[in-house]
């Protein structure tokens, strides 16, 4: 591990970022172990890694958030695709006869499966640009267009000149799909931008075999009527775009020059057999709760999350077949612990709870669970801090932060990061829609301040090279383990940024509040 001497607002020097990064890395030592498995939800080795979570909060002197001690089991519906058993046709009429041309499953295109899909499905297809519908920009890609009983195809992304919350919001799978049904679609293809592509389609086909999940508590169901859905290779695209009189390339020329896209029949239906099959499992949240000191407001809570699940064992890349999740988000867990450790002789006047959830890599399942049955008073919670994938793995000059400008968060981790020398960035992808893909945003949707962060950099730097390729080549890949390049000392400065993050709201006289303009709002009074 590389470890670089750093002076911290005049206090903290190189030998304490030393031995704190140590520690930090012992945990994820234990956390990304083959031992665990890959902490896939729902596994043996999530529960392992659960119990050792456990341990170390009691160890950190948290107290118990419930009366099942640290654990909030969460009971999960699971589905995974049965290959040998499914198909994927494309049917185009010629003189009045259907001829069909298979798309290669893995290779063309993935079936994506959840519950409720229908078995077999044959309906026309529609794309419509980029699938959204935003009331706020009166923005609608299904305006004016007959969808009854169509599947629609969107290429990811969004309108550039629509704020990046807006787009963020509008394009998680529940409202996307909320608008298409309501449009009268019966299924749903996505066509990735290769530009905003986080993994290559060649690694990210394998996890088409893992399973999917969703909460077994019908209240928390969010997408009705959606019969079927899939994703196509980009590079395969014009395997179905070839009728329509374009190409992906025209397509993503007009993307680059930020123009809108065109809606139009692709002149084919898709037909497919779609085999499930379903089980059941269960999972932990892991929750402890450091008691505030002040007697008006120790009943509220500042949360620090981040996710203790992994994908678990997969096919195998390079002879390796478990993703150990080291930096995903061993990483996030290891500072939580770190964090809960330097903060249990302190007294500050909220309370803090340090939660880690399972479920996040089926689609940010246990936060979503936590956040609308939490073991504290839902009404309490003032903001939430979570740690996914932060990346230290070059020295702490710039602090990404995701919503940075929504809330009053942003103006207290501005203040402590120019007391420490670090400058602050705003999210530089938004098409990547950071801001809703990790845990946070369950708790944005329960009306919670919440903060997100990665280490950042200059655009055309080699930590923008460095960033870069570990996103092509670790994440969700076997080789985000124990034998990877990492600056723990750096992680340490981050653990101390966050700590001090921490320690401000839980000792400021006012909660957090959502600035007057941002989109996030509506969530706090009530909006959907």
């Amino acid at each position: 591990m590389k470890l670089i001497p750093i002076l911290i607002a005049g206090t903290l020097f190189a030998a304490d970022l030393a031995q704190e990064g140590q520690r930090w890395w012992s945990h994820i030592q234990v956390l990304a172990d083959d031992k665990m498995e890959g902490r896939n939800t729902g596994s043996e080795g999530h529960k392992r890694a659960a119990l050792y979570v456990a341990e170390q909060f009691d160890n950190a002197g948290l107290a118990p958030a419930g009366t099942a001690g640290y654990m909030q089991a969460v009971k999960f519906n699971v589905t995974q695709i049965d290959e040998p058993q499914s198909s994927l046709l494309v049917a185009k009429k010629v003189k009045n006869i259907w001829k069909t041309t298979p798309l290669k499953l893995g290779e063309d295109a993935v079936l994506m499966v959840r519950d409720g899909l229908a078995p077999t499905v044959d309906a026309p297809a529609v794309f419509v640009g980029y699938g959204l519908a935003i009331p706020e920009a009166n923005y609608d890609d299904f305006a004016g267009l007959d969808l009854k009983g169509k599947i629609l195809v969107y290429m990811t992304g969004g309108p550039p000149t629509i704020p990046s919350a807006l787009r963020a919001h509008y394009s998680s799978r529940p409202e996307r799909w909320k608008a298409m049904e309501k449009a009268g679609a019966v299924g749903l293809v996505e066509i990735p931008n290769p530009k905003s592509m986080d993994i290559p389609w060649s690694r990210a086909t394998l996890a088409r075999f893992g399973p999917t999940m969703s909460i077994a508590d019908p209240k928390f169901e969010e997408i009705h009527g959606l019969q079927f859905t899939a994703r196509m290779n980009p590079a395969h695209a014009d395997k179905i775009l070839s009728d329509s009189g374009t190409t992906l390339e025209n397509l993503l020329e007009l993307v680059n020059n930020r123009l809108p896209l065109p809606k139009f029949p692709l002149n084919l239906n898709f037909r497919a057999k779609v085999a499930i099959k379903h089980s059941q499992a269960e999972s932990q949240n892991v929750i402890g709760v450091l008691a505030g000191n002040d007697p008006k407001l120790k009943s509220e809570y500042v949360v620090f999350s981040a996710h203790l699940d992994h994908v678990g064992i997969g096919e195998p890349i390079n002879g390796d077949k478990i993703y150990n999740g080291a930096m995903d988000d061993a990483s996030g867990v290891a500072s939580l612990i770190e964090i809960a450790n330097m903060l249990k002789k302190s007294k500050l006047k909220r309370s803090v709870v340090f939660l880690t959830v399972t479920g996040e890599e089926k689609g940010l399942l246990g936060s979503r669970y936590f956040s609308v049955n939490p073991t504290v008073p839902k009404e309490n919670i003032v903001a939430d801090i979570n740690m996914d994938m932060f990346l230290p793995l070059f020295p702490l000059k710039y602090l990404e932060v995701q919503g940075l400008a929504e809330s009053t968060l942003g103006d207290d981790i501005r203040g402590i990061c120019q007391k420490a020398g670090i400058v602050v960035q705003a999210d530089k992808e938004p098409d990547r829609n950071l801001f809703i893909r990790s845990d946070q945003y369950s708790f944005i949707r329960q009306g919670v301040p919440s903060l997100a962060f990665k280490f950042g950099y200059e655009t055309g730097s080699p930590e923008e090279t460095t960033a870069k390729n570990w996103l092509q080549n670790r994440y969700h890949a076997p080789s985000d383990d124990l034998n990877q390049p990492v600056d723990t000392a750096a992680a340490a400065q981050f653990d101390r940024i966050l700590l001090d993050l921490g320690t401000k709201v839980a000792n400021a006289r006012d909660r957090p509040k959502w600035n007057e303009n941002s989109f996030f709002r509506r969530f706090a009074e009530g909006g959907n």
